[in-house]
């Protein structure tokens, strides 16, 4: 069993599939259930493929009936021009039967392009967080792009190319074997069959370079991208020559691979002409012999040699097709990896909807890791009574915003058990769960988009009256129409246009808007000025009212009124009780109040010092003196 360097078993995927088998996935999507029409389609244009060859294999012969008769000098020149003209009829039908297989079944294509993209997109959103926080964002993306990429090329390759090659070789040899006998049928198959042969084992000896290149591709976009994010931590420590030279490193290796995947595709291609060649020559002959002789006409002799030509056009291209589909398989292979990986948290079979009866949150010994060779949460347990306040608060690291994630299922509990109105979250589905319960974030990152659309996130079918009234409490709506845009306004990458403590209460609006029963603080107003944090409050309450609400909190005025305070250190609960009962315990808590005191003093002392137009340096130095 692999594990992660967490020390927890790796997610589970599957070993890694041969072409056929990627394919075979793929399949189900270009015939899909209960949808007739597109099935009707699929019909339709296998039909006007087979149509479209026939048309194609016919026209030579309208090639050499105008030749014979021109050879011989035919008096009446209506015939040839009736072969001409049959023979331009003949391919403007190959060409109209292609171009309405394409139409037809252009529905069909793009159709299974969108569901494969959709079910993939589902599924990232259904893995677990572990999941999220171990892959990178960049080259996630990557993979994703190319493997939709790669679908399109294989439905246009193989259904338009390999396919009608395939038919067209077949009427070719029928028709051969039928009119000139089989010297000729061998002389153009052996030719058809090296070249194959030829194409498929360099072909096959080139995906190593191919699968290199992915690789360095995507971890050439992974740090591109990561850069980008952090383009401010780059500026501020002056790194951009260290982020060039990190991201010239991943493409230098990339070229290495496309260098010698170049080389290759040369050999390849060098070795297809000589065989072409060979193969051309060698009907050449037959057909000149049969001429020499007298058994063949010179129409016959163009008639062969132009399907040879003929079929060297889509020959060529199956080289190219080839490779083409091989790295399309490729593309998809790491898409469909993706999809292979098992979802840590799944609902449970039979779940059935959280049905809340007064919001009362319970953890009973609950144990948790991250990591196997490190416990966060030892046996904790606490109850939050419905419509009560109930706060956390602890050093960093304590475990705090752990229990947060616990709540919402984004892992499963080691032991123990957490219910909600005697429920346990693990027998109820994850959408309900999750539905029940508001958050505000310690790290509030916003999409890329509008003020409203961000607030609007927490009920999307809200009216714009019921997203201003949300803002309104947030105490950010006057804010918002100060803005040139208003509510229309962008708030940039991660919603870097706005202050943390605007982003921070458009969470809290956000969070105001979804009006759930259960409401989780995070550190809600760690990003707010005294003032700020102090009009919060007041709406914060204001929401809990009624509500089962528990805060997670490092500034402990936030918490005072809270009904208990739980102190956790080093994953236990070491105290609990009201904020009067825990200052006169004396413990832990009463010691991070008197340095929570202490730095308020501080900070007001130097307040009152660069008001009187002091430096704030001298007078540390004197009072440390004194």
């Amino acid at each position: 069993m692999t594990v992660t360097r967490s020390g927890r078993p790796a997610p589970q995927t599957a070993p890694r599939r041969t072409g056929w088998q990627t394919l075979k996935l793929f399949l189900p999507y270009l015939w899909p259930q209960g949808r007739r029409d597109l099935r009707l389609r699929v019909v339709y244009a296998m039909g006007f493929l087979v149509l479209g060859k026939v048309a194609n294999v016919i026209v030579p012969y309208f090639y050499k009936g105008a030749i014979d008769l021109l050879s011989v000098k035919a008096t009446v020149i209506t015939i040839p021009v009736l072969m001409i003209i049959s023979y331009a009829l003949a391919r403007i039908s190959a060409q109209g039967f292609a171009e309405l297989r394409d139409s037809v079944f252009s529905r069909v294509g793009q159709n299974a392009v969108r569901r494969l993209g959709l079910t993939t997109f589902e599924h990232l959103h259904r893995l677990s967080m572990r999941f999220h926080l171990d892959r990178r964002t960049g080259g996630l993306n990557r993979v994703i792009e190319r493997g939709t990429k790669g679908i399109e090329l294989l439905l246009r390759f193989t259904l338009f190319n390999i396919a009608p090659t395939i038919l067209e070789i077949l009427f070719v040899v029928i028709l051969l074997a039928t009119g000139f006998g089989w010297p000729m049928v061998a002389a153009m198959l052996v030719t058809i069959v090296a070249y194959i042969t030829f194409t498929y084992f360099v072909s096959e000896s080139r995906i190593k370079y191919r699968r290199e290149m992915n690789t360095q591709d995507t971890d050439a976009n992974t740090k591109a991208v990561d850069s980008l994010l952090n383009y401010e931590t780059v500026k501020y420590f002056s790194n951009e020559a260290h982020e060039a030279v990190r991201f010239d490193k991943a493409l230098e290796k990339y070229e290495k691979a496309a260098v010698k995947s170049q080389g290759t595709l040369s050999f390849l291609n060098t070795g297809q002409s000589v065989i072409m060649a060979l193969g051309l020559a060698a009907v050449m002959y037959i057909a000149g012999s049969g001429v020499a002789a007298g058994t063949m006409t010179v129409g016959d002799f163009v008639l062969v040699n132009t399907f040879l030509i003929q079929l060297y056009i889509p020959l060529n291209m199956l080289g190219f097709v080839y490779r083409e589909i091989k790295q399309a398989v490729i593309d998809m292979e790491a898409m469909f990896e993706v999809m292979d990986v098992e979802e840590e948290v799944q609902d449970r079979p039979g779940a059935r909807p959280l049905a809340i009866t007064g919001g009362e949150v319970r953890f009973e010994n609950v144990e948790f890791r991250y990591d196997a060779r490190r416990g966060i949460l030892k046996n904790v347990s606490f109850t939050v009574a419905p419509g009560s306040t109930i706060a956390v608060v602890g050093p960093s690291g304590a475990g705090k915003s752990t229990i947060s994630r616990i709540l919402f299922r984004f892992y499963d509990i080691e032991a123990g058990s957490v219910t909600i109105d005697g429920q346990d979250i693990r027998d109820v589905t994850q959408a309900t769960l999750r539905k029940a319960i508001g958050i505000v974030p310690q790290d509030t990152v916003l999409f890329n988009d509008t003020i409203r659309y961000n607030i609007r996130y927490g009920r999307p079918g809200a009216s714009d009256a019921e997203v201003e009234e949300a803002a309104r409490l947030a105490r950010i709506h006057d804010f918002i129409v100060s803005l040139p845009d208003g509510y229309d306004s962008m708030v940039g990458e991660r919603g870097l246009k706005l202050s943390g403590g605007e982003k921070q209460r458009v969470a809290i609006a956000r969070t105001i808007l979804k009006n759930p029963p259960i409401l989780l603080l995070d550190e809600a107003t760690s990003a707010l000025d005294t003032q700020t944090e102090k009009e919060i409050q007041a709406s914060l309450k204001e929401i809990a009212r009624g509500r089962t609400a528990l805060i997670i909190a490092h500034r402990l005025s936030t918490v005072v009124d809270a009904d208990q305070i739980l102190v956790l250190d080093k994953g236990q609960i070491v105290e609990r009780g009201t904020h009067d009962d825990l200052l006169e315990l004396g413990g832990q808590y009463a010691l991070m109040w008197q340095r929570q005191l202490e730095a308020v003093e501080a900070e007001a002392k130097l307040a009152e010092v660069r008001a009187e137009g002091l430096d704030p340096g001298t007078v540390r130095i004197s009072a440390v003196a004194e």
